[in-house]
């Protein structure tokens, strides 16, 4: 009865799903170096372009979405540096996706 309680354990340590992506090492830094626009229902997420300073993708420039205050020249410390945010954009149709 030990051993199930023990593999019971080590399966849900792992984490949540899409967890083996982040870094090994932790966070990397990156720099914000322009802010796109405004998002979310209220407007409270900020997307930005941030230029990778660490890590294997190190001078990668991606978008990010980004919650609470911010501004250009600001670090911004990521936990994974694989996923790019969706473009916003005015459609058509609502929803904001292009």
């Amino acid at each position: 009865m030990a051993k199930q309680e023990v593999k019971k354990q080590e399966k849900t340590k792992g984490g949540s799903r899409g967890s083996e992506k982040l870094t090994e090492e932790g966070a990397v830094p990156a720099i914000v170096e322009a802010i796109l626009g405004r998002g979310g229902t209220r407007g409270e997420i900020t997307q930005v372009k941030a230029k990778i300073l660490q890590g294997k993708n190190r001078g990668k420039s991606m978008r990010r979405n980004v919650r609470g205050p911010i501004k250009k020249r600001d670090i911004l410390m990521l936990r994974e540096t694989e996923i790019e945010a969706r473009r916003m954009g005015k459609s058509k149709f609502g929803g904001g996706r292009s």
